[in-house]
Parts: structure tokens; sequence; C-alpha cells
């Protein structure tokens, strides 16, 4: 295990936001979800202009 310095308002804050029941929660969600947006904007990124939609 490891220790780290969170602001601990920011993370309560986002404990009660999120839903979750404590702030190694928030610390799990939260880079779980930059990791999932980094992905999403790579692939954006690659596939920029090269997808053609018919509706």
């Amino acid at each position: 295990m490891k220790t780290i310095r969170l602001d601990t308002k920011l993370a309560d804050e986002a404990v009660q936001i999120l839903g979750v029941k404590n702030r190694t929660e928030v610390v799990h969600v939260a880079l779980c979800e930059i990791v999932a947006l980094k992905k999403l904007r790579s692939l954006m990124t690659k596939h920029a202009g090269k997808l053609s939609f018919e509706g």
C-alpha cells in the first residue's frame, strides 16, 4: 500500500458526488476515468476525418 497526499476537502466532495465508500475508491474511479478518457481521445485522433456516417 502507498500513501499519497490528497486535498481532503476535494476528495470528500468526490466521495459524495461519485457515491463511493471512501477516498481510496475515489482515487481508483478517477484513475479509471482518466485512462478511459485518454484512450478515447487517442482513438478519436487516430480516426479523425476517416469515418463516414449515413443517416
